[in-house]
């Protein structure tokens, strides 16, 4: 693999002509003019992690660029000359220092917006003027209004607006006809989240193992807990404590523990304390080894929809027991005032054979609004509806029972929210489909 520094001194000499992504090492006191030898091919751009204060006013002649990542660095306000890229559709500048974002630096193919971990307090109207918008994250700055252009986006499917200053939701936010994953907790308008009962486990207790997997927020390690009646194998995630895509780690600690056992939960066991670094950590019940993510998450090109494998094919039987368990884990989440904000395959744990299932990752649940959680449960509905819709299309279609469930989809997926199930009557609907075979 090419080092970051081989590829910037590759880049000078010339030897990179027709590339088509480029990733520059973090650092880069200018921005490398060379990079206009790329012009005809380029579509990626990634200059993260250099202290650039701006970009070359004639950016626009890489008219291919598609996507451009410049987390990291000084931009007091987001560089209007974004807007002048005619292919632009991605743009990632998290943790910049961005104060302002001006209507120029948008530009009309924008399709994906990462300005999480700033200090933007206000947005252009013309942010609801770009018609491909489909995903969208501000969690982390000092908003506490949304432009109201926004609530005729006809596209926009992830919002991400937890960490700020909202005192209610913007009134339109639930009626999105499209929105399905949305992230809002960490504002004054949450509410109190309900307590559940959980152990304090010293880290004296603990035996940390392997590392079992590493996202966003924090590592998942296996672990020996030594309690009173004997050892017990337990996953242990260790936070880092910063600002993620989803919001603020200890919100995503508290959604887990106020949700409380469920057996279609990746649930709690107890809260770490006493860590010789003073991380915040999370003891959860250990999977069996063979159990693994139902599907990759979005990739740049599927920007808000999971990532199939594509040999992956269910029984009828196994595929409607994937989704009554989501639907399960997520109508015990409702029932207890909470939204999950990240309904996907991707948090889908599943045994990979008989369809046992458990929904993890809680970084981007919040408690439900008190004014509109009923409004607020039905954008969740949809993320479950377009996982059914997922799931059977990758089932041997049985005839009957495949018709019930293809319009128990559309009708979770509808744009009307107001006429969509709650997740209740969703299970309710399932029950009356079939019971899943055991496995």
């Amino acid at each position: 693999m090419t080092e970051p520094a081989d590829t910037l001194r590759a880049l000078r000499r010339g030897d990179l002509a027709g590339a088509r992504v480029l990733r520059l090492p973090p650092g880069l006191a200018e921005f490398p003019t060379e990079i206009f030898g790329l012009a005809d091919t380029l579509e990626l751009l990634d200059i993260g992690g250099s202290p650039l204060c701006d970009l070359p006013p004639d950016l626009s002649r890489l008219r291919h660029l598609r996507v451009l990542f410049c987390s990291g660095g000084r931009f007091a306000c987001l560089p209007p000359v974004l807007g002048d890229c005619p292919a632009l559709e991605q743009i990632g500048c998290r943790g910049a220092g961005v104060e302002a974002v001006p209507a120029e630096a948008l530009p009309p193919r924008l399709r994906w917006l990462t300005l999480t971990d700033n200090r933007i307090a206000a947005l252009p109207a013309a942010l609801g003027e770009r018609p491909m918008l489909q995903k969208l994250m501000l969690s982390g700055n000092r908003l506490s209004a949304l432009p109201d252009s926004l609530a005729g986006a006809p596209n926009l499917e992830l919002l991400r607006i937890a960490a700020n200053r909202f005192a209610a939701p913007p009134v339109w936010l639930a009626g999105l006809p499209r929105l399905a994953w949305l992230a809002c907790a960490g504002n004054p308008f949450e509410p109190l989240l309900p307590l559940a009962p959980m152990p304090d486990v010293p880290w004296d207790d603990l035996e940390p193992g392997a590392l079992l997997g590493e996202g966003a927020s924090g590592r998942i390690h296996a672990a020996r807990w030594r309690r009173a009646d004997g050892a017990h194998d337990v996953a242990l995630k260790l936070f880092k404590g910063t600002m993620t895509s989803d919001g603020l780690p200890e919100r995503e600690m508290a959604a887990c523990l106020a949700a409380g056992a469920h057996p279609n939960l990746s649930g709690g066991l107890g809260r770490l304390v006493g860590h010789p670094e003073s991380a915040d950590g999370l003891l959860m019940p250990l999977l069996p080894a063979e159990w693994r993510a139902l599907a990759g998450p979005p990739s740049l090109a599927s920007c808000s929809r999971d990532v199939y494998d594509d040999s992956l094919r269910f029984a009828p039987a196994v595929g409607l027991r994937l989704a009554r368990a989501a639907a399960l884990g997520a109508a015990h989440l409702h029932a207890r005032g909470l939204m999950h904000g990240d309904l996907y395959a991707h948090n889908l744990l599943w045994d990979g054979s008989a369809g046992a299932a458990v929904l993890s990752d809680f970084g981007a649940a919040c408690a439900l609004p008190e004014e509109s959680g009923f409004a607020f449960q039905r954008v969740e509905v949809r993320a479950w509806g377009l996982l059914l819709g997922e799931i059977l299309d990758r089932c041997d279609p049985v005839p009957a029972e495949m018709a019930a469930l293809r319009a128990l989809e559309r009708a979770c997926v509808q744009p009307d929210v107001g006429a969509r199930p709650l997740m209740a009557e969703v299970v309710d609907a399932l029950d009356q489909v079939g019971t899943p075979e055991a496995g």
